[in-house]
């Protein structure tokens, strides 16, 4: 997908202000309103005009844009980095709805389900109005969902300077992750969102968990996925090899003649849960090296021996 430069869209530079972004914003939507502009793109521009200055009037927003980093250009194909707003809070959302308007790079970014709807309270409730919930997404070690842990996290929260300029403020918070969590599954933390009005409560805030990458499973749901290497004799031959598994280590059976990518399951070795989850460990053969002459002369020996075409199969 095309990344969209709102800053060069608005004709502003990165460290515009939040008054110089509302001036560059009316001046071009007179230019390019459909319903005065002689403009042959008129319409296509004040469409393009409304989603940048969607996002640059916004401090939340625009400060969550501005963590793509400067290094995109407009028209450059684009993919949001997995990680791109880990540890970064914002209130509310967006429903379907809301981004239908918008183009596919904003949905890319901003495209969550809008947070519940807060309004002023009702009859006899004057006017307090509950504050905004906050969001934001966080990694943890895939241990944790294991035994739980108790961490301290650090967000990036926007605000806008006496100046006008959106910087971030980081806040740290002590969290409990319980046992069980899962990736996609929220944290809510009470009262730690916006403040309300009018002695309204607080809103809330939801910490969404994603795992950080680890150096020997990958997870699905609640099942784990681990690269088993073999050698060749034991994939042949059969043996009892140790694996290991995030709650220890323990003994699998290896049957003979197994094949590369045979999943072996280990019930019940996956994460936590109503139903734990299964560890998979996944077949590889690893060849040893023809370092020197020894193992070299094996190997000829194995050519000569054994009468084994791999590429039986593919009639060549």
């Amino acid at each position: 997908m095309e990344f969209k430069d709102y800053y060069e869209i608005m004709g502003v530079s990165r460290d515009a202000t939040q008054d110089e972004i509302k001036r560059a914003y009316r001046k071009l939507a007179r230019k390019y309103h459909p319903d005065v502009s002689k403009e042959a793109d008129a319409d296509a521009r004040f469409k393009e005009l409304g989603e940048a200055n969607e996002v640059l009037k916004d401090p939340e927003k625009r400060a969550a844009y501005d963590q793509l980093g400067a290094n995109w250009q407009q028209g450059q194909d684009f993919r949001p980095p997995p990680d791109w707003d880990a540890g970064f809070e914002y209130s509310g959302g967006f429903s379907g709805a809301e981004s239908a308007r918008f183009s596919d790079f904003f949905e890319s970014i901003f495209g969550r389900g809008a947070g519940p709807a807060h309004g002023a309270g009702g009859a006899g409730a004057g006017f307090q109005s509950r504050g905004e919930d906050h969001h934001a997404r966080i990694l943890i070690d895939l241990e944790d969902a294991f035994s739980g842990a108790e961490r301290a996290i650090t967000l990036q929260s926007p605000m806008v300077d006496e100046q006008g300029h959106v910087r971030t403020q980081a806040r740290t918070l002590n969290v409990r992750i319980p046992a069980g969590i899962k990736a996609g599954q929220q944290i809510r933390l009470s009262g730690q969102g916006s403040p309300g009005f009018g002695g309204g409560a607080a809103g809330d805030l939801y910490l969404e968990v994603e795992f950080k990458p680890h150096r020997l499973y990958s997870v699905e749901d609640f099942d784990l996925y681990l690269e088993l290497p073999l050698a060749p004799w034991e994939a042949a031959l059969g043996a009892r090899v140790r694996v290991p598994t995030p709650a220890g280590v323990v003994e699998l059976n290896i049957p003979a003649n197994t094949a590369a990518g045979k999943k072996m399951r280990l019930k019940g070795r996956g994460l936590p849960g109503k139903t734990a989850g299964d560890l998979y460990a996944v077949v590889k053969i690893a060849l040893p090296p023809a370092a020197d002459e020894a193992s070299k002369a094996l190997y000829r020996q194995m050519e000569r021996d054994m009468a084994f075409n791999p590429r039986a199969e593919l009639e060549v």
